[in-house]
């Protein structure tokens, strides 16, 4: 097997798709990759110095894994044997060592390309280890999931990760003159039908060129095809967006981290994205709750009150009606003043109640409901707050062998300025900087 895509066994006149006839032919060839194949790429010192470690490629669909896997093994004499891990088990990859083996003892090396490697399970992510090890396979893994999250840590430790880009709009537009070229024709599209192709690959070379050649195969009037042609014949490509996985975490924080620099339009955007492609709006409306707290609190006491009614308004509605609540709240949450303070005040406490164990609270607070915890001085001392000229005792509430902290430190933003003022007062009386009035 040489590659995953293999032509090999076809006759001259057999139909070959675009994407495959466009192959490319030397690393050179392969677009939008250049920090890895540039003259000062990793890949590309790598060949010069006829020295191939072991890689994972880790790229979204259809930016030339396949294709960079088999030419490295063309420019450093290395067998190339492809499996995939949708189509492969145990049987498969015993099989494929062995024929290693076999070319080791003859002198030959083996490039081992696995496709989609993240499918294999742990276990038999550790059976590549030994012959990867000893040298019997150089492998090429290729990914489109976060290798730190579905590989083995063993595994990861012997192999580089090199990243592969997204095609941008100028890879693509490269990728469209080659297709014409081959095609011995321009593209049959309007200048605006032409944008749009580029738009529904979304980045993905293989998709594009499948789109121009169903794209060739049409007729449209008066001989160009307008964005209204291609739209009734051509499916746009689904957005990358697994629930489970990499995109859904991506977009997640990517909508987490607008909310919380204020920016409602950015917010939209990746909240829209995140529908799109399939997520639950009630996940969405768990995490909305959640940056209310964490990342507005007191600075906006309404904006936690604002998340809550929109998740259970979107309980009440479903899809799509409930899910403009939903953007209800991202607009208020991203316009809202912000403040961690609440969030960073309830790490601490929870970091100073594990480190201070058991320690009582101090007896002056505790109530005295027998005489003998009277005698023991429970309650002792204790003013009440109401009866005091401020309203405010100056108590120590903390355990007494524990220094005081200060675990809520008000922003100073929105509601939480008068909060702010309110708690300064407060410690300077406590401090007894200034008398009751």
């Amino acid at each position: 097997m040489t590659d995953l895509f293999d032509s090999a066994g076809l006759s001259d006149g057999a139909p070959r798709p675009l994407a495959d006839r466009l192959r490319p032919q030397t690393l050179a060839d392969v677009v939008g990759q250049d920090h890895l194949i540039g003259p000062d790429g990793t890949l590309s010192r790598m060949l010069v110095a006829k020295r191939l470690s072991s890689i994972i490629l880790w790229g979204p669909p259809g930016t030339g894994k396949t294709t960079i896997a088999r030419l490295l093994a063309e420019g450093t004499g290395l067998e190339f044997e492809a499996i995939s891990a949708i189509f492969s088990g145990v049987k498969e990859l015993r099989a494929a060592f062995e024929r290693a083996e076999s070319r080791r003892k003859m002198g030959k090396g083996t490039l081992l390309f696995v496709d989609e490697i993240h499918r294999f399970n742990r276990a038999q992510q550790d059976g590549f280890l030994p012959f990867v090890e000893s040298g019997v396979v150089t492998l090429i893994g290729a990914t489109t999931e976060n290798p730190s999250f579905e590989l083995n840590g063993a595994l990861l430790s012997r192999c580089q990760v090199l990243v592969l880009k997204r095609l941008d709009e100028a890879a693509l537009g490269l990728l469209l003159q080659r297709a014409e070229n081959m095609e011995q024709r321009r593209l049959p599209v309007t200048k605006e039908a032409r944008a749009m192709i580029l738009s529904m690959a979304d980045g993905d070379g293989r998709y594009l060129l499948n789109l121009a050649e169903q794209a060739f195969s049409m007729m449209g009037e008066p001989g160009l095809l307008s964005p209204d042609d291609l739209g009734k014949s051509l499916s746009k490509r689904a957005a990358a967006y697994d629930k489970d996985r990499d995109e859904h975490y991506n977009l997640i924080s990517a909508l987490h981290k607008s909310v919380r620099g204020s920016d409602p339009d950015a917010a939209l955007y990746w909240f829209a994205r995140m529908l799109e492609g399939g997520e639950d709006p009630l996940f969405l409306a768990r995490r909305l709750i959640r940056m209310a707290s964490e990342d507005i609190g007191l600075a906006d006491p309404t904006a936690l009150m604002v998340a809550g009614e929109a998740a259970r308004t979107y309980e009440r509605l479903g899809s799509p009606e409930g899910e403009l609540a939903l953007a209800h709240c991202v607009i208020h949450l991203a316009t809202a003043p912000k403040s961690n303070a609440a969030y960073v005040a309830y790490k601490a406490a929870r970091r100073a109640a594990a480190e201070t164990g058991s320690l009582m609270p101090p007896k002056h607070i505790l109530n005295a409901p027998t005489s003998m915890m009277k005698d023991q001085g429970y309650g002792s001392g204790y003013k009440y707050d109401h009866d005091t000229e401020e309203g405010f005792s100056g108590h120590d509430y903390f355990p007494d062998s524990m220094k005081r902290p200060v675990f809520y430190d008000p922003k100073g933003e929105g509601r939480e300025a008068p909060i702010a003022e309110r708690l300064r007062r407060l410690a300077e009386l406590r401090a007894g900087t200034k008398k009751p009035k």
